[in-house]
């Protein structure tokens, strides 16, 4: 993981949200109901060095860059923060995407990685709330995944592993919303955001 200073000056004063979880946890379902359900938000699109599943558009869901390309962007120092979180699998947050939304004035959403998340957070202090979407149980994490239908039981397993490491970082966020049943998890943080962005103005 590369630590960087943060991108826009003017993001201080809208404040940004950042949500980070296990894979399979319900992350994007959260983070994409509360993209819809308040026009404050602005969505900061992740870049990554894997390849677009399904119907996923670059500039979209995320910036697909190749590796090559990835390292580059490393080399100019156009990374917030970057980490490698497998071998050759780079996920990352452009400073040009931070610019942008703050330049809108939008409060800016970070959906991303559970270090990328613990980074962010200690980057924009307490300009940021970090909330961490934690999974009933790890029987339930694996149920989800697998009925994904995009990995083989191997992969599965190798994300319920390392799911389990990253769940001894949820105490270092600001807040835990446990996904159990959607709509009282969908509930709980459209308090919680709409009480950080109240203590904005």
């Amino acid at each position: 993981m590369k630590d960087k200073e943060r991108g826009s000056s003017k993001l201080s004063r809208a404040g940004v949200i950042i949500f980070s979880a296990p894979s399979g946890a319900g992350k994007s379902t959260v983070v994409q109901h509360l993209m819809n359900k308040y026009a404050f938000l602005g969505f900061s699109v992740s870049a990554t060095s894997r390849k677009p599943r399904g119907k996923e558009v670059d500039g979209k869901e995320y910036h697909f860059l190749t590796v090559q390309e990835f390292k580059e962007k490393i080399k100019k120092n156009e990374f917030v923060e970057y980490e490698e979180v497998y071998e050759g699998l780079y996920y990352g947050t452009l400073k040009s995407e931070v610019e942008r939304l703050g330049n809108q004035g939008k409060v800016v959403v970070f959906d991303i990685d559970v270090k990328g998340g613990i980074t962010l957070k200690k980057i924009y202090g307490p300009d940021a709330l970090s909330i961490f979407i934690m999974p009933p149980s790890t029987k339930a994490l694996r149920d989800r995944l697998t009925a994904r239908g995009t990995e083989t039981p191997e992969a599965i397993e190798k994300r319920v592993a390392k799911a389990n490491e990253e769940i001894e970082f949820s105490g270092q966020f600001d807040q835990i919303i446990i996904n159990d049943i959607l709509d009282e998890c969908l509930t709980e943080a459209e308090n919680i955001v709409e009480k950080f962005y109240m203590g904005l103005k």
